[in-house]
């Protein structure tokens, strides 16, 4: 529940942006933020918040997160003004970012072997499900909530959800305590946070031409963060707590390339969702709703497969990633195809199928990346670890937030061809889908010679108390 709703709210508010800009006067630069800023404040919280998580209390720190998300959210519904909706959404994006770390921690810390693997598709089928219906769900509500101010109804939803889940996360989750080790790494803290800034702040801002303006600020962020990860060799190399450990990276097996594979897959994932939106509201004509019920079968297949994935990762390992990738290319390469081909007054239902199967490979993607990419962790590590997991994908759906829909103006703008806009614009996130199978690839491919070579799956390796931390 509380996944859903953070997750949800990436993309659920774009719908209603024309609404809340016409109500409160706002100009586009300012009404974008309420997008942007959300997914800003949200990114550059994860890490530190899972590493609070680790050291301290998770129980704790998720159930104070969901209060302030559902507290913020109230606050959303309420504003008056352009300026304090942007204030309350930068506050329910810090809150939904302490909040996220410790639902895939939680799930490290309290499942195991093919139970941890059910768990996380479950995971991901929150992932797959709220990231596809937001635009849906806002199109319902818009359309349920006539008039001036039926747009505050996309934030007050989550009042009543967030209370029932708070009440149930104090009696479901038992009480475990973190590391005990309260010291955070403050100039950690500061280097990560101002190197993801500075990535994302021009890529947030590229509706009212950041990048354009903002691009020197891409190696400055790499130069951050180059200095980040120095100094937290140095810490290790010293016997002192990280921020983020480097060893996660270097020695824990397949987490940098799982995080490699999430960031990559969701350059594509996350802007594909507004070149549908644009292309069938703007080319087409359709409703909001409309346009949402178009994507449906996506986010069907999706939360299907992510389940089933569950079951079958711990048997199939990263080969499930690999044929989810494929499924994923397939299915939004044949969509491209049939937009480009087919009559446009019937394009979006023929299309239908084929994004179903794309959907059914995409279930298969995330849950499955999740579980592979983390089941080496550390538990103690396990909150800044999927921390920095998640952060990845934050920057990569930035960046697919920003180059597709701005390759689909740049296509629409010369040519005036929706048709070739969408094709295009597709054909572009597609190129992120073919990298992501390429590295999960090579990792399948590397836990097959491992498994010849030493006779052992890769969980048995993961299972041994003095490789996870646990002894």
């Amino acid at each position: 529940m509380a996944g859903f709703m953070s997750l949800l709210d990436v993309t659920i508010v774009a719908v209603a942006l024309p609404t809340v800009q016409r109500d409160l006067g706002a100009s586009p630069a300012q009404v974008q933020w309420v997008v942007s800023g959300y997914a800003l404040t949200f990114a550059l919280a994860l890490v530190t918040a899972g590493r609070l998580g680790d050291a301290l209390d998770r129980r704790r720190i998720f159930l104070l997160a969901l209060s302030a998300f559902v507290l913020f959210s109230a606050a959303c519904g309420a504003a008056p003004d352009i300026t304090l909706l942007v204030v309350a959404r930068l506050a329910q994006g810090l809150a939904a970012g302490f909040m996220a770390p410790q639902n895939s921690a939680l799930i490290q810390q309290l499942f195991r072997g093919a139970e941890r693997g059910r768990a996380f598709g479950f995971f991901g089928a929150t992932v797959g499900i709220s990231s596809a219906v937001g635009p849906i769900t806002g199109g319902a509500i818009l359309a349920l909530a006539s008039g001036a101010d039926g747009w505050r109804w996309i934030f007050y939803v989550n009042v009543p959800i967030g209370i029932l889940a708070v009440l149930l996360g104090r009696r479901l989750l038992p009480r475990v305590q973190g590391t005990g080790r309260g010291h955070v790494d403050a100039i950690g803290v500061l280097l990560l946070g101002l190197g993801v800034l500075a990535l994302m702040y021009p890529l947030v801002q590229a509706d009212s031409g950041g990048i354009e303006r903002l691009w020197w600020l891409f190696p400055v962020g790499a130069v951050v963060l180059l200095a980040f990860a120095q100094w937290q060799r140095r810490l290790v190399a010293k016997g002192e707590q990280p921020l983020l450990d480097p060893r996660l990276f270097s020695t824990v097996r397949g987490y940098a390339v799982g995080a490699g594979v999430g960031t990559l897959y969701f350059i594509g994932f996350s802007g594909v969702w507004l070149v549908f939106a644009l292309f069938y509201q703007h080319g087409l004509g359709f409703s909001p709703l409309r346009s949402g019920l178009a994507v449906t079968p996506f986010a069907v297949g999706s939360a299907f497969a992510a389940v089933v994935a569950g079951r079958l990762v711990e048997r199939l390992g990263r080969l499930l990633t690999v044929c989810g990738l494929a499924g994923v290319i397939l299915g939004l390469g044949g969509t491209a195809l049939l937009l480009h081909s087919v009559d446009l007054g019937t394009a979006p239902w023929v299309a239908a199928p084929v994004l179903f199967l794309g959907g059914i490979g995409g279930g298969f993607v995330v849950s499955p990346n999740f579980t592979m990419t983390l089941r080496d962790v550390p538990v103690r590590m396990a909150g800044a670890a999927g921390g920095a997991l998640q952060t990845g994908q934050r920057l990569g759906a930035a960046v697919g937030t920003a180059a597709l829909p701005g390759l689909y103006y740049l296509v629409l703008g010369r040519h005036q061809d929706y048709r070739a806009a969408v094709v295009i614009a597709l054909g572009a996130a597609l190129i992120g889908m073919v990298a992501s199978l390429a590295l999960a690839t090579f990792d399948w491919q590397r836990d097959r010679r491992t498994r010849s070579g030493s006779g052992k799956r890769p969980q048995e390796v993961a299972d041994d108390p003095v490789r996870s931390g646990q002894s």
